[in-house]
């Protein structure tokens, strides 16, 4: 899954979100590095990427990108199911989305200090862009295909990926909502593990 879908299976916990949100900027023993409670998000952020990479639904989603971008269609179908997660209604709403982003933003700012440097450069861009809140948008999700893309070593287009997903958005939307349910209760039920360690 990708930042919005990471921070929404934080459950509200700032440790855990700090930890959920930098998992993929740790490597290795640096994660050791940490409180535990940002260790507890860390693992946590990699056991729904397992998780995630796991599902079948997920998997099938993936297959849609497939065909393009091969190796990194899970990487466009996490992209394409925050934009599902911030329009779903049972989680939130318009403004209620545009306050969540702020928190999260506010909690790892408060946290600066801690967070491995290319999340600090990256977060002043997140923040000013409002890329949480920005996923509810076709544009936003268009603009964060161009990132992956951006960030890759081998992709160049990302116009695909959007001509893609509006192709074949109603079928995403249908895999988006047979799969979160499972997903964010695997991640609830993870974290109560992860609490009991």
């Amino acid at each position: 899954m990708n930042f919005l879908a990471h921070a929404y299976l934080s459950f509200d916990r700032p440790d855990i979100l700090i930890g959920n949100m930098i998992s993929d900027f740790v490597k290795g023993k640096k994660k050791f590095g940490f409180t535990i409670g940002i260790q507890k998000g860390i693992a946590l952020h990699r056991d729904i990427d397992a998780f995630t990479d796991a599902h079948p639904v997920a998997r099938a989603a993936a297959d849609i990108f497939r065909p393009v971008y091969r190796l990194y269609s899970p990487a466009f179908i996490d992209v394409a199911f925050d934009h599902f997660v911030a329009n779903d209604p049972q989680l939130f709403t318009d403004e209620s989305l545009l306050d969540f982003s702020q928190e999260v933003y506010g909690i790892l700012e408060r946290q600066y200090a801690v967070l491995p440097p290319r999340f600090q450069q990256m977060l002043p861009y997140m923040r000013s862009q409002n890329w949480l809140y920005n996923y509810r948008l076709r544009s936003g999700t268009a603009n964060s295909f161009e990132g992956l893309v951006r960030r890759s070593a081998y992709l160049q287009d990302s116009h695909p990926a959007f001509d893609i997903f509006e192709a074949n958005f109603t079928q995403l939307q249908d895999y988006y909502n047979r799969f979160f349910p499972d997903l964010r209760a695997y991640a609830s039920g993870r974290l109560l593990q992860l609490d009991g360690e």
